[in-house]
């Protein structure tokens, strides 16, 4: 007797819309399947790095990125081939350390932050991890930093992920010091999950985050795309 045929795979599909929306709704099983299926999962510097944060920080914690976030961040900063890569927005080094190993040997990754106190911690892990020697530290606000980059240094990679009423200025600060088809990334873009409703966020740092990634996609110097990784990372390919 033949056997049946399988049933057709069915994606999750937003039924509320006629829009074709597909996705599959995250929950606590797939993000730890997520996590778990990802290349150097078990790195003992950045767990270690993760629970110190936790024990030192705790009150601020959540704005480490996401383990996840940081194998892909590795591997897209590989795969542009970087040598000279920019952070603004540094904490205790998570998404830095990350940064750092996908420079080529040869790499340098500038790092932006005003806290000694939680950059302290990053150069300690920086050291355990192999990669302080590609990495230079400046203490103070970013826009007093870039003052001080000559015109003609030019960025690969960028990475923005500090205080989110100054990420506009912050991408118009690193726009002209980036490379064509380079990258930059900005984490939280989601916002907790509490943007795409019908009005418009009041508190501070949703409507900064809602007006630039409205502003991301209809701006013609660069190529944009909103991902669903940890609390949203817009992705932007500058187009020159």
């Amino acid at each position: 007797m033949p056997r049946k045929s399988p049933k057709p795979y069915k994606p999750q599909f937003n039924h509320k819309s006629n829009d074709g929306l597909k996705y599959v709704p995250l929950n606590e099983r797939l993000c730890r399947y997520v996590n778990e299926c990802r290349s150097h999962k078990g790195d003992h510097v950045l767990e270690a790095l993760r629970k110190e944060t936790e024990k030192k920080f705790p009150d601020v914690v959540q704005m480490q990125i996401g383990r996840d976030q940081g194998t892909f961040m590795t591997a897209l900063v590989g795969s542009l081939g970087t040598r000279r890569a920019i952070e603004i927005g540094t904490f205790t080094g998570y998404s830095s350390i990350c940064i750092a190993r996908g420079l080529t040997n040869h790499g340098r990754l500038i790092c932006l932050d005003v806290s000694e106190e939680w950059t302290n911690v990053a150069r300690k892990y920086w050291s355990l991890a192999g990669v302080d020697g590609k990495i230079d530290l400046y203490l103070g606000p970013a826009a007093d930093a870039f003052k001080q980059l000559h015109s003609s240094l030019m960025f690969e990679f960028a990475f923005i992920d500090a205080d989110k009423p100054g990420y506009d200025t912050y991408y118009e600060l690193v726009l002209p010091h980036m490379r064509k088809n380079g990258v930059i990334l900005f984490d939280n873009m989601l916002w907790g999950g509490k943007l795409g409703q019908k009005k418009s966020p009041k508190h501070p740092n949703g409507s900064a985050i809602d007006k630039l990634n409205r502003k991301l996609a209809r701006d013609p110097r660069v190529e944009s795309v909103l991902l669903s990784i940890g609390d949203g990372v817009n992705m932007c390919r500058v187009l020159g």
